[in-house]
């Protein structure tokens, strides 16, 4: 029997029976689908969205804005050059766009809707050159405004601090910042090698910020200690904490009370600040994150001699805060290094490129282990630690019988996490010793106090930014009669049409009412006090790839930056930047890789496939980034041709029925 028979018999049976089953109503072949009016009458309209990329980024910035500006697409200024005008919108969220291209894992690249395509844009090799050209250029942040009578105390210079009195002097706010170390800079200056912060650019990154003016520092003294809390309390309207977390956590395992059983993060401070410059001979580090990767790639730089006397051991300058007393004329040897991760090399915490740097620098790498216990002599030193392959059991690691073996050592650096050190701040802290904040980073528990940063949880120094920077919105929301807003779903530093068209002189005409004839207040479709035919859901929705019309983009191989990353005994005291950054032809190039998703980007694909010449472009003297194309709603006839050839999702089907 016929499958037409078939059904015609079904019918006769039973009354429930339909022809098209759900879904059949969608063509099967796009060219057909593509060429079919859309029964509905809708039309085209313009929806602006954030892209992920900038949804990624903890730090809020506008990505695909600055990549826009150093590709040419968005123009700046007269006066203004293209990488002075991308240095300011990428610092309106981050002000360490030199430090930050260089060592920030890249949450954005992970999120590109580029990778469904070929390869992610290298954001973070432009925002390099983007940070390394202002420096270069000497570019300085606009004039702050005026002052406004409130003051706010920032409780440590790390980079949530400094993020936060950034974005409180372009208030109008003046901040105290109180740090008990001897510089600024916190986790970027005193957690990671100067090879990958290099300290003479992230001084001048740091002294841009000072030098907004009415940012006061008081350095070597620790609040709660040196400073009491109370002071600071009656000479400052708000108080923002962003102390960090300085203790590392202690291996818990038998042994791990070893004297030359050490945390990455003192390792580290010890190193930075120039009291290390010798390591040991065999070091086990136990970890697998960004922390653990360079304590590896430092204790292979340190080297070691044989004659290091026991004061100058490296367990010793860490816990005796003074430096090595070490010839630097002493022949340094290379140093047996291992790295221990409980994860599989793919799913270590780490940046992939710091692994594989780690690697290349003679650092051997055990993944799948665990430690299971210290073996010390009788002066409470290890001499070598056990580890075993680790399987999970309800998300605990667990070790495999029958598969311990031994590692020598005679240093051993426990990188597996932070915890605080609220000495004299204990009633801030909850049991862990974190302080606990709400959605705007108010402390919980203490009116008029804010919270950024590590202190709430340990994370990447582009979340500490972004946490300074929303902290200081929520201390603005406290001066100004408390009126707290809810935070938008999409929270992040957003491209505003507004002010575009402020700047470019194009915004539109202040609105009069028609009092003398009402009817004229009917409709808007003829006003130039309105911003026409465009939507912004940015604070709303990120756009995903599905969203796009993958098929416009053309494969194109990344521009990746050039390294100098040593290998071998010449990592010995190498401590150069090892990135070579992006020219600024490559980091046009790299820009222009960008899909500009959620925004158009000037492609003309609507324009050229409207079968009714319904789109059209609009002159750029009477618009600006973001409203480069119009519908005339008496030509469309709801085709749709124009949302499915859109590249970036900027176009959508809606108005009318």
């Amino acid at each position: 029997m016929a499958d037409t028979d078939k059904k015609i018999n079904l019918m006769k049976i039973d009354n429930t029976y339909r022809r098209y089953e759900e879904g059949d109503h969608v063509y099967d072949d796009f060219s057909e689908q593509i060429f079919n009016e859309d029964k509905s009458h809708k039309c085209p309209t313009y929806i602006h969205k954030t892209p992920p990329c900038q949804g990624s980024c903890p730090s809020g910035e506008d990505i695909r804005g600055w990549l826009q500006i150093v590709r040419g697409i968005e123009k700046p200024p007269t006066d203004v050059s293209m990488s002075e005008y991308a240095f300011r919108r990428s610092t309106t969220a981050n002000p360490f766009p030199s430090q930050m291209g260089r060592v920030c894992p890249a949450p954005c690249q992970t999120g590109c809707n580029r990778n469904e395509v070929d390869d992610y844009v290298g954001i973070n090799a432009v925002e390099q050159y983007i940070g390394d050209t202002a420096l270069k250029e000497n570019y300085k942040f606009e004039e702050a405004p005026k002052l406004k009578k409130e003051t706010v105390a920032i409780i440590g210079g790390g980079p949530a601090g400094l993020s936060a009195a950034f974005q409180l002097r372009k208030m109008g706010y003046a901040s105290t910042i109180f740090e008990e170390r001897s510089e600024l800079g916190g986790m970027m200056k005193y957690g990671i090698p100067g090879y990958r912060t290099p300290r003479d650019l992230l001084d001048k990154e740091i002294q841009r910020i000072l030098d907004l003016g009415d940012i006061e520092v008081v350095l070597n003294k620790r609040v709660g200690k040196d400073i009491e809390l109370k002071d600071i309390e009656k000479s400052h309207d708000a108080v923002l904490w962003t102390i960090g977390c300085w203790n590392g956590k202690a291996l818990p395992v038998d042994g791990g009370d070893a004297v030359n059983c050490i945390s990455g993060v003192d390792f580290l401070e010890a190193f930075c600040d120039g009291r290390l410059k010798v390591g040991s001979k065999k070091v086990v580090c136990v970890g697998g994150g960004d922390t653990s990767i360079d304590v590896v790639s430092v204790a292979r730089r340190l080297g070691h001699i044989s004659s290091l006397k026991p004061q100058d051991k490296p367990e010793s300058i860490v816990h005796g805060y003074v430096a090595q007393d070490v010839s630097e004329t002493a022949m340094k040897v290379g140093a047996d290094v291992t790295l221990t991760s409980l994860f599989k090399k793919e799913e270590m915490t780490a940046a992939e490129q710091e692994v594989n740097d780690a690697v290349h620098e003679g650092v051997t790498i055990l993944n799948g282990v665990m430690p299971t216990k210290i073996e010390k002599d009788d002066k409470n030193r290890a001499t070598a630690i056990y580890v075993a392959d680790c399987k999970f059991e309800d998300n605990i690691p667990k070790p495999v019988d029958g598969t311990e073996k031994k590692i020598e050592a005679d240093l051993i650096v426990s990188a597996i996490g932070q915890s605080p050190d609220i000495e004299g701040l204990e009633d801030l802290g909850n049991d862990k010793g974190f302080f606990e904040v709400d959605e705007f980073y108010r402390h919980k528990t203490k009116e008029g106090h804010f919270v950024a940063g590590d202190i709430i949880r340990p994370h990447l120094l582009t979340t500490a930014i972004g946490q300074g920077s929303i902290a200081s919105q929520s201390i603005k929301s406290y001066f100004e009669n408390k009126d707290f807003k809810r935070r938008p779903k999409v929270d992040v530093h957003h491209f505003n049409l507004l002010e575009k068209l402020r700047e470019t002189d194009l915004q539109p005409d202040n609105y009069k009412p028609a009092l003398e004839n009402p009817d004229d207040q009917r409709g808007t479709d003829s006003s130039k006090a309105v911003v026409h035919n465009y939507e912004d859901r940015s604070s709303q929705e990120v756009i995903p790839h599905s969203e796009l019309f993958l098929g416009h983009f053309k494969h194109e191989d990344r521009v990746k930056r050039g390294e100098a990353v040593p290998s071998g005994d010449d990592v010995i005291d190498h401590h150069e930047d090892r990135i070579i950054g992006l020219t600024e032809e490559d980091a046009i190039k790299e820009a222009s890789r960008c899909m500009s998703c959620g925004m158009c980007f000037e492609c003309d694909n609507c324009v050229i496939y409207c079968p009714q010449d319904a789109v059209f472009r609009v002159k750029k003297d009477s618009s600006t980034m973001g409203r480069y194309v119009d519908t005339d709603y008496d030509k469309c006839i709801g085709c749709h041709i124009c949302a499915d050839v859109c590249p970036t999702g900027y176009i959508k089907m809606g108005l009318g029925e």
